[in-house]
């Protein structure tokens, strides 16, 4: 069983005070980039909220706590961790009772899962209204999860990305407005809840390993197309 740390009003500057949900490192994929070397999660206040979460609430738990916040209630899964389940795969009774939990409430959530059966996954929650973004660790793999049609995109940008920019198939790229703009952040903005926009949100490489993130997101150089 997959467990969490749920946090009813975080102290995150980035998401603002929100409810937040830390999830176990064993749903993190092997194959994300970033897995034990360049992820945010593993750096500062983030990473200590982290190691708490394999000994807080069962699932049953989280989703009582999803299930009792006020409609429309905006709430961020997995700050740190990814989808219920071990490695690349997803446990779906799992995650099919936190869609049921967020039902006319507005959660989102970011994952590195992959695999056709994960796509499926989350193909599903975002149908249902639990927002799901499919992480990019550069634009030519951006290019290539859009295409699915699982669910809306982000991605990691050099560090220098401009504001707004294009993959290399043309698809928009938007940087976060809580990285380009002052007094932003998930509460204000609500961008990457929706299910249904065709922007990708780009995140400009940032943080104690910037250097590793940026070098990785240089794999394919950026589009010169401003949208």
């Amino acid at each position: 069983m997959t467990r969490a740390l749920f946090i009813a009003k975080t102290a995150n500057r980035k998401t603002g005070p929100i409810p937040a949900v830390y999830i176990t490192r064993d749903s993190c994929p092997p194959s994300c980039a970033h897995y034990r070397t360049s992820c945010y999660a593993e750096t500062g206040p983030t990473r200590l909220a982290w190691n708490r979460a394999a000994q807080a609430t069962s699932w049953s738990e989280l989703c009582a706590s999803v299930a009792a916040l006020p409609a429309g209630q905006l709430w961020r899964y997995a700050v740190a961790g990814d989808l219920p389940g071990k490695g690349e795969r997803v446990n779906r009774a799992e995650l099919r009772a936190l869609i049921a939990a967020n039902a006319g409430r507005r959660g989102f959530t970011y994952s590195h899962k992959r695999s056709p059966t994960a796509l499926a996954a989350i193909a599903e929650a975002n149908a249902a209204g639990f927002t799901v973004n499919l992480s990019a660790d550069d634009v030519g793999q951006a290019d290539q999860l859009a295409a699915t049609g699982a669910g809306p995109v982000v991605v990691v940008l050099p560090s220098d990305a401009p504001e707004r920019c294009a993959t290399p198939d043309g698809r928009p790229i938007v940087v976060c407005p809580a990285q380009s703009r002052a007094n932003v952040t998930c509460e204000s903005c609500q961008l990457c809840q929706r299910a249904d926009r065709t922007t990708i949100v780009g995140f400009r490489a940032h943080g104690p390993r910037e250097r590793v993130a940026d070098a990785r997101a240089r794999v394919i150089p950026l589009s010169l197309v401003r949208s």
